[in-house]
Parts: C-alpha cells; sequence; structure tokens
C-alpha cells in the first residue's frame, strides 16, 4: 500500500469556509473535520509557511515533538502529519478543539494509534496502581518523575554489595593508590632481580651519586619531577620493599597512602613485602574490578529491559496529550491568524510576548527580537511606528530586545534613550531603555497636525539658534574686551606725540551711498509687492463674506493634505508580516493592522474630569485684561489694513479719489498782468 501524500493542495475536495480576518480573507479551522483534512488545504491558502521553536509564547516540549527533522522550525509538512496521527487516535476529532490536558480513554480510536496509545495509558496507570478511566498530563509527568528517579538509582541497583568490596568503603581509593604506584613498584622490583643476578651491577641499578650532585646546587624542593625518576627506593638482593624508611622522597606520599589503605591491611606485621605479597593485592583488586564490570553490564542489560517499554509508554502518551492540548492552539496562529485578531488578553497571538507601558500609554503589540541586524533591514516595510527596546530583569537576570508597536497617540515625546517597564506574558516586569525607533504615521489626525508641529518645531529652532550664536559672540567680545584690559594694566602710556599705531592711523572708508542705492531700491521693490499682495489678499477676504473662511480651507487643504493623504495610504498598507519574517517566520499572507484593529492595540491614559482646585495651576488672566488685549490687536489690524488703504473696497477709503485736472495752455501777453485764476465753486451741500 503507498503511503499517504502529507503535502498539502495535492487534493482540493473539500468544502473550505472562509471568512474576513484583518482585512484579509482566510481559511477558518472550525471543527475536527476541518483538522483531518488540513492535507487537502492548498499551501498557498495557509497563513504561515513556517514558524520558529524558539521565542515564542508555547509549550516548547510541543514544538521539540513536532519537529520532527530537529531543524528548528515547524513546517506545513509537519503540521499536516501531527493532524493526520492526532485524528487517528481519536474516534472524534472535534475534540481537539477543547484543548484538554486530560483525556478518557474511550475516547480513543481503535485503530493503530488510537489503540497503541490507549494500551501506553493503561500500561501507565497500572504501574501508577489507580484504576481510573482517563489520563491526565498530571498523571504523565508523576510517572515521568518515577522513571527519573528509577534511572538516577541505577547505579546503585547495579553496584555491587558493601561487604563484597575488599576493602570496605575505601576500596574505590585504595584501587586508585595502587594504581598510581604499579609501574614504579614493578620497576623496582626488576632492579632487585638484576641485582640478585648480578650483584656488580648494583651501582648501575641504583640511583647515582653524580645524578644527585648534579642537582645539589638547585633548591631541591623544586625538583620533585627530577627526583621522581629515580627508583622508589634503593635495590636490594634480598628482593624486599621496606614499608619504613627509605622510600624516594618524591613517592613517599603516594606509598604512605597505599601503605594505609591497603598493605596494613593485608600485612599489618611484616615491615617490608616481596613482589608476591604485591602482585597478591594487584590481583585482588584486578578481579574485583573485573567482576564488577560484569556484574554491573548483565544487570544494566536487565534493568534496560525492564524500563525500555515503560520509557516507551511515557513518551508516546506524553507526545499524544501535548498534540491534543496544543494543536488547535497552533492552528489558529499558523493556518489563521484568529488569535491575533481576537482581542481577548487569553487569547493573545505565540509571538506577542507582553505589554510595553511607555509615555501614558499601553502597547500591547510586543514582539521578541531574536536579530537586530534582519529587524533593521526587513521591519521598515511595515509601514508601523516601532519602538525598539532593550530589556533588563534583575530577578530573572536575563536581557533580551523587544519592539512594540505604536497605532494611537502622539509621539512628541518619545525618543532615543526613554525608559520604560516591559511586562511579559508570565507577569515579570522587565526594566526597558528605547533603542531605536522606526517612524510611520500612527493615524490621520496626528498627520494633520504634523507640519505645523514641524513648521513650530523649525521657527523654535532657528530661534533659540540664532539666540545661541549671538549670546555665544557678545561673551567672545565681553571676554576678548575684559582680557585686553587686564592685559594693559601696569603699562606705560606712549608719549606725547608719539606715533599713533597703524591700525588706528588708519583712515575709515568713507559711507559711499551710491553702494547702497541698489540695495534700497530692491527693498522698496520688494515692499511694495509685499503691500500690494496684502492689499489684494485683503480686497480678496472682505469681497465675499465666505471668502476668509474659503482662503482658510486652501490653506489647510494645501498645508496638511498631502501629509494626511500620505498617512492614509501608508494605514492602509500597515502590515506585521515583515516584523515576523525578520524573526525566522514565513509569512504567506498579509497581516495587516488596519486603523480600527490599530486601536485597540495602544491603549491611551484616561484622566476623569478634576474639581478640585490645583493650589499650584498657574494664574489666568484677567478677563478685562484679556479683552484689552484683543481690542488692542483688532485696532492694530483696523488700522494696519485702514492706513494701507486695503478697506476702501468696503467703503472705508484712507483718501478721497480726486479726478485728475486739466491744465490749460496759458495765454502769452505783451506788458499785461495776467488775469487772476477763478476761484473754485464750493461743493454742493449734501441734502
Amino acid at each position: 500500500m503507498a503511503k499517504k501524500s502529507i503535502i498539502p493542495g495535492k487534493a482540493n475536495s473539500y468544502n473550505w469556509t472562509f471568512a474576513s480576518i484583518g482585512g484579509v480573507t482566510r481559511v477558518t479551522i472550525n471543527s475536527g473535520e476541518d483538522i483531518a483534512h488540513l492535507g487537502e488545504l492548498d499551501q498557498k491558502l495557509w497563513t504561515v509557511l513556517s514558524c520558529p521553536v524558539k521565542g515564542l509564547e508555547f509549550d516548547a516540549e510541543t514544538l521539540r515533538l513536532m519537529d520532527t527533522d530537529n531543524d528548528g522550525k515547524i513546517r506545513v509538512n509537519e503540521v499536516v502529519a501531527a493532524s493526520q496521527w492526532l485524528c487517528g487516535t481519536l474516534k472524534n476529532p472535534d475534540r481537539i478543539l477543547d484543548g484538554a490536558d486530560h483525556i478518557a480513554l474511550a475516547d480513543l480510536s481503535e485503530g493503530d494509534d488510537g489503540a497503541a496509545v490507549c494500551s501506553a495509558a493503561q500500561r501507565i496507570l497500572q504501574r501508577k496502581g489507580v484504576e481510573v478511566a482517563e489520563i491526565s498530563m498530571a498523571d504523565v509527568a508523576e510517572a515521568k518523575a518515577a522513571f527519573d528517579e528509577k534511572v538516577k538509582a541505577k547505579d546503585d541497583t547495579t553496584a555491587a554489595a558493601v561487604d563484597e568490596r575488599p576493602y570496605g568503603d575505601n576500596t574505590d581509593d585504595a584501587i586508585a593508590a595502587i594504581g598510581a604506584l604499579k609501574e614504579k613498584v614493578a620497576d623496582y622490583f626488576m632492579r632487585c632481580k638484576l641485582i640478585a643476578f648480578d650483584e656488580n651491577c648494583a651501582e648501575a641499578v641504583d640511583v647515582s651519586v653524580e645524578k644527585i650532585q648534579a642537582i645539589s646546587e638547585m633548591n631541591l624542593a623544586t625538583c620533585s619531577d627530577k627526583i621522581a625518576d629515580y627508583p622508589l627506593a634503593r635495590p636490594n638482593k634480598e628482593m624486599r620493599l621496606t614499608m619504613g624508611a627509605g622510600i624516594n622522597p618524591a613517592w613517599q606520599a603516594a606509598f604512605d597512602k597505599a601503605k594505609s589503605l591497603v598493605l596494613t591491611v593485608d600485612y599489618p606485621e611484616a615491615d617490608s613485602i616481596d613482589e608476591a605479597q604485591w602482585n597478591a593485592v594487584c590481583s585482588k583488586l584486578d578481579a574485583y574490578v573485573a567482576s564488577l564490570a560484569d556484574d554491573k553490564s548483565a544487570k544494566v542489560e536487565s534493568f534496560d529491559k525492564e524500563t525500555a517499554e515503560e520509557d516507551a509508554d511515557i513518551k508516546l502518551v506524553d507526545k499524544f496529550l501535548h498534540l491534543y492540548r496544543d494543536f488547535y492552539k497552533l492552528l489558529k496562529n499558523y493556518v489563521t491568524f484568529s488569535d491575533f485578531y481576537t482581542r481577548d488578553n487569553s487569547k493573545l497571538a505565540v509571538f506577542q510576548c507582553g505589554k510595553l507601558y511607555i509615555d501614558q500609554r499601553c502597547l500591547d503589540l510586543c514582539v521578541r527580537v531574536e536579530d537586530m541586524g534582519k529587524q533593521t533591514e526587513s521591519a521598515s516595510f511595515s509601514g508601523l511606528y516601532l519602538v525598539y527596546c532593550h530589556c533588563k530583569s534583575k530577578v530573572k537576570a536575563a536581557e533580551m530586545d523587544i519592539v512594540a508597536a505604536m497605532t494611537d497617540g502622539d509621539v512628541e515625546d518619545l525618543r532615543v534613550g526613554k525608559n520604560a517597564v516591559f511586562y511579559d506574558r508570565s507577569g515579570q516586569d522587565w526594566d526597558a531603555t528605547v533603542t531605536k525607533i522606526v517612524d510611520n504615521p500612527i493615524s490621520v489626525r496626528q498627520a494633520f497636525w504634523a507640519p505645523y508641529k514641524k513648521l513650530w518645531k523649525f521657527i523654535t529652532d532657528k530661534i533659540n539658534k540664532n539666540a545661541a550664536e549671538k549670546e555665544a559672540k557678545q561673551m567672545d567680545n565681553l571676554t576678548a574686551k575684559a582680557d585686553t584690559a587686564t592685559n594693559n594694566i601696569g603699562t606705560v602710556p606712549p608719549a606725547e606725540g608719539a606715533a599713533a599705531p597703524a591700525a588706528d592711523a588708519a583712515k575709515k572708508t568713507p559711507f559711499d551711498i551710491a553702494k547702497f542705492a541698489g540695495i534700497f531700491a530692491a527693498i522698496g521693490l520688494a515692499l511694495g509687492a509685499l503691500a500690494a499682495a496684502l492689499a489684494g489678499l485683503g480686497s480678496f477676504l472682505f469681497a465675499k463674506w465666505y471668502n476668509s473662511i474659503l482662503l482658510l480651507l486652501i490653506i489647510i487643504v494645501v498645508v496638511s493634505g498631502p501629509s494626511m493623504f500620505i498617512a492614509w495610504t501608508k494605514l492602509r498598507r500597515r502590515n506585521l508580516g515583515p516584523v515576523l519574517n525578520a524573526n525566522g517566520w514565513a509569512i504567506n499572507a498579509q497581516v495587516r493592522i488596519n486603523t480600527a484593529f490599530g486601536a485597540t492595540l495602544t491603549s491611551l491614559a484616561k484622566y476623569p474630569l478634576v474639581t478640585v482646585p490645583d493650589p499650584y495651576a498657574d494664574k489666568k488672566m484677567a478677563w478685562w485684561k484679556k479683552c484689552l488685549i484683543t481690542l488692542v490687536v483688532l485696532g492694530g489690524i483696523f488700522c494696519a489694513l485702514y492706513f494701507t488703504n486695503t478697506l476702501k473696497y468696503v467703503g472705508l477709503p484712507f483718501k478721497k479719489e480726486q479726478p485728475e485736472a486739466v491744465e490749460q495752455p496759458a495765454e502769452v501777453t505783451t506788458g499785461a498782468t495776467p488775469a487772476p485764476a477763478p476761484a473754485e465753486e464750493p461743493a454742493p451741500a449734501a441734502e
């Protein structure tokens, strides 16, 4: 029978249901039947193609069990394989949606996989000594703890009994002490045999005077390595090793330890031993070591046979219960992102690591950063306003980096270096410091005011900069003058009639008005053009009552319109996918965060109406002062408009226009006095 394919998308006969989640159409997983047919879901319709096994708020053991190839990723084929195995163990796959940590044995199927899990569960309960019809993760945990204790005690159960040890509790130390001397003692007895063979070679096999004389002028306490090369003791033809004085000083401590642990135990009355007695000690210990190894090997083999089945049972049931409890939760964060788009604090997405409190707001969308370099490369494409923080916990003695998405409020007070507090999913607080900010629009409202705030900031910065430069220049002048004055104290003034310094003798260049005539003319033209523009603006404003409102709307559209349009387009494209991709996810569909959903991811501080007066509040200006200032300002504006003759369009001219006078040619008469000009007739009185 051919093995069933677990690569999704090979068949498409199952009727899937779809829903719009987060502005993107996604398949829904609402039943055990859906889970059983995951292998038929086209891989192009999966939200995620792979996710990492580390850095997630998810049970690490479940992820380890699903990562069958141990590559650190959970891939689609592994999810499909887990779904097929899990559904094969259950009579009703709908039970997977419960997410329970226990199951009744009657709910397991009668197929091969279900029967294997059921038999293993029954044996675990039998070893525990209980007769129940269900098994839970607590039962498996107890069985695992008992098994670990059994394995830990393996060495004690397979070791030889105390009374079988040749030197009791000192046997292990005795083996080490005799082993350290074994080669040196064998060398000693060989030298003794050579002397017994020929006494003339005694000097050759013994330590020579010349060797000792060669190091006699050195610090002998530092020559232990050289002295250790000499024989253990002075060899003799009797071929006996003394147990008293006469041992090489470099080996004295090791020999005394072997003597106290072994030699005095086996030969309490002897003052020396021969080679046979030494070999007897070595043989006894060697036999003990060999028998112990054989005994342990046999008992370990027996132990392994007894525990192999128990270990297999625990692993099988443990795998089943982990998948049975966590698999549906994984699907909601893998096939669909329903946990992310469900604004329920008990059902956060597996990549959400906690909450960040900063600048009078709480950011719910916080993701652990695994690689800051990859975040820098791809996170900017998300369109989100991102705040990167480095977090430290003294309680956990740990550090980590997070990125939080800010989706509501203003950002004027946010900056790199600002401190905040981060709470992980367990409620543990971390000290957080802003390390990087990726600037993107937060809302259309913020974009409306952004140009004016930037202009105000530019103006104030420019004023502050000019003021600082003037202050610095003034201080430089003052310090220069003070320095000059202090340097001239005590100097003799120049004699009367002496030549003045060259700098004082230099004549100042006289002011040449011709050079500035062009400048004055340009300034005059500019002022004239400005006055004409103001006059035209005034005529437009007062021509119709609604012109001023229309002009204000035009200014708003021109200034704020581009910023609002850019913000609107970016807000529509906000996508969490690039942030997750930088953490090792393979996101197959967009993870959009529109304005409505984004507003739920950031909560702002809301204060009630305060009725108690503030004793330290800034004093408000009296009403009559406000009225007076308003009248002065309005009067100034009126005067400016009136004296520039701008109000002539509303019937308030500054000067009445006079008709141009026509000059008459004068008659030339000789010797005649010119007649006086006729007097102007008075204007008719107004009726």
